[in-house]
């Protein structure tokens, strides 16, 4: 049941393209950016209540989990172990290693929106400075910025095709 004091609606975002053919950096930055906007885009459209719905018994999963999820995700690979960077946990510890998911309400989720936007323009900010070829620590090894990058739409990739499901477990939209 959707509350009518939070008519918040997750925005669509302007559409993205990037290039195809050239160097190899712009095409990983432009296929980066492609799958933030489509996660955004899955998620366009739908209000507060549905964002945090997570429609699979036994399942954490929502949309605005997944967006959580990426946020944190975007701060690790980027600021934290590219960019050396310190921060306190991105969402409640207590509630252990799926914080990203069990804290997703609708009433946070205009801001997680925004923390998304914050993180992944922070991420652009911090790889903008490094060299492809710049390595980050990935538990126990060196790993290539160029080789984030590839995890990163990866890890979108995979993320997208579950906001997809559950969207239209939500409402029925696809295709997006």
């Amino acid at each position: 049941m959707t509350d009518p004091h939070n008519t918040w609606t997750a925005p669509a975002p302007e559409p993205v393209d990037g290039p195809l053919v050239g160097d190899e950096r712009p095409i990983l930055e432009g296929m980066l950016r492609w799958h933030r906007a489509t996660l955004l885009n899955v998620c366009a459209g739908a209000d507060a209540e549905q964002l945090a719905c997570r429609p699979f018994p036994n399942s954490t999963l929502s949309l605005l989990g997944l967006l959580r999820h990426l946020a944190k995700v975007e701060r690790v690979w980027f600021r934290e172990r590219l960019g050396s960077m310190s921060f306190d946990p991105m969402y409640d510890p207590s509630w252990g290693k799926d914080s990203d998911f069990l804290g997703a309400t609708a009433e946070g989720a205009e801001s997680d929106f925004a923390r998304f936007t914050v993180e992944c323009n922070a991420s652009d900010e911090v790889a903008g400075r490094h060299s492809l070829d710049d390595l980050v620590d990935s538990r126990g090894g060196p790993m290539s910025l160029r080789t984030v990058y590839v995890h990163m739409i990866g890890e979108y990739a995979r993320h997208n095709g579950h906001a997809d499901i559950i969207r239209e477990q939500i409402d029925g939209v696809t295709g997006r």
